[in-house]
C-alpha cells in the first residue's frame, strides 16, 4: 500500500518524535511503499497567502508550488498523521498544511450544487496523536481533532474507507510503561494497515 506520513513537531527529540519514527519502521516492516513528510524538518509553510487565497478555486493554478505535496496525496492509499494535540487542536504547521495543500481539485471538486469528495483513492486515515488532558477533559472540550479526521477528512476520501484514532491522553503525567504500550499499540495497527 502506498503510505503518506505527516509528521508535526518541532522537535524531534520529543515523543511525538519518536512515534513518528516508530511509525516508519512499522510502515516499512510491513512492506508499505512510504513517502514521509516531517513538516518542521521540511520547512513547510502554513501561512495561506493573499495570492495563494485569490487563486484558491483555480484548478489547476492551485497547485503551484505544491506540486510534491499534491501528488503525494493523489498517490496516497492511506494517510498516517502523527502530531500533538496542542490547546484542544492541531500544530499550525499541520493546520496550514491542510489549508493550502487539501484543496479544490485535490481533496474535493466544486460543483455548482455541492462539494464533492476527491479523495478516493485514500482508503485509510490512522491518527498517532498525544493530548496533555486527559481523555475526559477532551471529551468535554469536544475534541476537535477527533471530529476533524472522524468527521471532514474522514468525508474526502474512498466511502468504505475507515480512520483509525490513536491517542495517548494525559502525556505529561504518563509513564516509560505507558508510552511504551501505546507505541506497541501504533505498531499493531500500523502492521494490519
Amino acid at each position: 500500500m502506498r503510505v503518506l506520513v505527516l509528521h508535526a513537531h518541532p522537535d524531534p527529540e520529543s515523543f511525538s518524535g519518536a512515534l513518528y519514527r516508530e511509525t516508519l519502521a512499522a510502515l516499512k516492516q510491513a512492506n508499505h511503499e512510504v513517502t514521509a513528510f516531517d513538516l518542521y524538518e521540511r520547512g513547510f509553510d502554513p501561512v495561506l497567502s493573499r495570492a495563494e487565497w485569490q487563486g484558491y478555486s483555480k484548478v489547476p493554478e492551485n497547485r503551484i508550488g505544491l506540486e510534491a505535496d499534491v501528488q503525494a496525496l493523489l498517490d496516497a492509499e492511506a494517510i498516517v498523521f502523527v502530531f500533538p494535540v496542542w490547546n484542544f487542536g492541531l500544530p499550525a504547521i499541520l493546520k496550514g498544511y491542510l489549508d493550502r495543500v487539501f484543496l479544490p481539485g485535490v481533496s474535493f471538486h466544486l460543483t455548482p450544487k455541492q462539494i464533492a469528495p476527491g479523495l478516493r483513492n485514500v482508503k485509510r486515515l490512522v491518527v498517532v496523536t498525544t493530548y496533555g488532558s486527559t481523555r475526559f477533559w477532551a471529551t468535554l472540550m469536544g475534541d476537535p481533532p477527533r471530529k476533524l479526521f472522524h468527521r471532514m477528512l474522514r468525508a474526502l476520501i474512498h466511502p468504505r474507507g475507515r480512520c483509525t484514532y490513536l491517542a495517548h491522553h494525559a502525556i505529561e503525567r504518563s509513564t516509560v510503561q505507558s508510552r511504551a504500550a501505546f507505541a506497541s499499540r501504533v505498531r499493531t495497527a500500523l502492521s494490519n494497515l
